[in-house]
């Protein structure tokens, strides 16, 4: 097959970016920075801290985004001109870095048009994430306290920020289980495909004769919930209890018992929160978090339901998506998309987007089959 020619790659790849723009509605995304930048500089915002971190962050994230846009735009033609230049002087190194620069400009386009296959009903929500031990005893929550890790450093990568709600620590080493948020638009869309359980294979470490262990563990992903969602909790259906937060080693974080965990006794869903020192705030802040669940489940139950009046077998993402082998040889591998990736150290600081992209496509070709 004859190489495509790189004039015809930057044609293709001014086609794809207008596409891109036209998904992404440039001037509909201009005329909310301007809205946006006007409620930022109400001095009265700050009364209403949440709203006020609601608009920057919302400020912030269309503000990014533009200029990725804009930029990639920008590089394009950069690299047209680079080109033309090239051949007017017959330059080999003025072309070598063109072709650089196009390598470079395809592998950023691709990225960005993974964003526009993320059109669900919740997609551009903020995720909250719960991650908990399964089988494999110690060694499970220390890969529960692995993977915490490597979604807060994806975030950190991104700029997103993070909030960790809660988090159970095991006796001996690792956690039972963590709650926390990734509070940046289109969280959710970006890491829905990740709910599921992940496998490690590795030797461990708990083990006094060296002997290679499995273990498992569970994440679970859903939507924030905004103030448009309704969610009917009856009051009556909820236990409350009330604890004293404790970090490794049993360690007190705070010197009241200001952590609560919520009950909803219906669906035996458990949420907890300890992050904040005053009683009323943890039970705030569970609530949302059982209201969030409450608002998956719901949802959940309505897609099998569609699915059943037509015919169709319910497809599920919550079985084993991925595994993390780091003996006898070292590889990531995802199950569904089969990425791999050969380096499971940077994985596990959190270098997991090439596994994301590709189950945002594989998600949307499910869907739309």
């Amino acid at each position: 097959m004859a190489a495509i020619e790189p004039e015809e790659q930057l044609k293709e790849l001014g086609s794809t970016l207008t596409g891109i723009e036209q998904v992404l509605d440039l001037d509909g995304m201009r005329r909310d920075i301007a809205e946006l930048r006007e409620q930022s500089a109400d001095p009265d915002l700050w009364n209403d801290q949440e709203r006020a971190q609601t608009v920057t962050r919302r400020l912030s994230y269309l503000e990014a985004e533009l200029s990725r846009v804009e930029g990639l735009r920008q590089r394009h033609d950069d690299i047209a001109t680079l080109y033309e230049l090239a051949q007017e002087m017959d330059d080999a190194d003025t072309r070598s870095e063109a072709d650089e620069e196009l390598v470079s400009l395809q592998k950023a386009v691709q990225q960005l048009e993974v964003r526009t296959l993320m059109s669900g009903e919740y997609d551009a929500r903020e995720a909250l994430v719960t991650i908990n031990a399964q089988a494999g005893g110690v060694d499970a929550a220390d890969w529960a306290e692995q993977l915490q890790r490597m979604y807060l450093r994806w975030a950190e990568r991104h700029g997103y920020p993070t909030e960790v709600y809660d988090t159970s620590y095991a006796e001996e080493a690792g956690i039972k289980s963590t709650t926390f948020t990734v509070r940046a638009p289109y969280a959710y869309g970006t890491l829905r495909g990740e709910h599921g359980t992940h496998r490690l294979v590795r030797i461990s470490p708990f083990d006094n004769q060296g002997r290679r262990q499995t273990s498992f563990a569970g994440l679970d992903v859903v939507p924030v919930v905004e103030q448009s969602d309704h969610v009917d909790i009856d009051e009556s259906e909820l236990r409350v209890d009330v604890y004293r937060s404790s970090g490794p080693g049993g360690q007190g974080v705070n010197t009241t018992d200001s952590a609560v965990r919520i009950t909803h006794i219906p669906t035996g869903i458990v949420v907890s929160c300890q992050n904040e020192r005053s009683q009323l705030q943890n039970k705030a802040t569970a609530m949302n978090v059982l209201q969030a669940k409450l608002l998956e489940r719901k949802r959940q139950e309505e897609a099998e339901k569609m699915s059943a009046l037509r015919g169709e077998g319910t497809s599920s993402w919550g079985t084993q998506i991925r595994n993390y082998v780091l003996h006898p040889y070292q590889i990531v591998k995802d199950l569904r998309t089969g990425v791999e990736v050969g380096n499971p150290t940077s994985v596990l600081d959190g270098d997991i987007d090439e596994f994301i992209e590709a189950e945002i496509r594989w998600m949307r070709q499910q869907e739309t089959a």
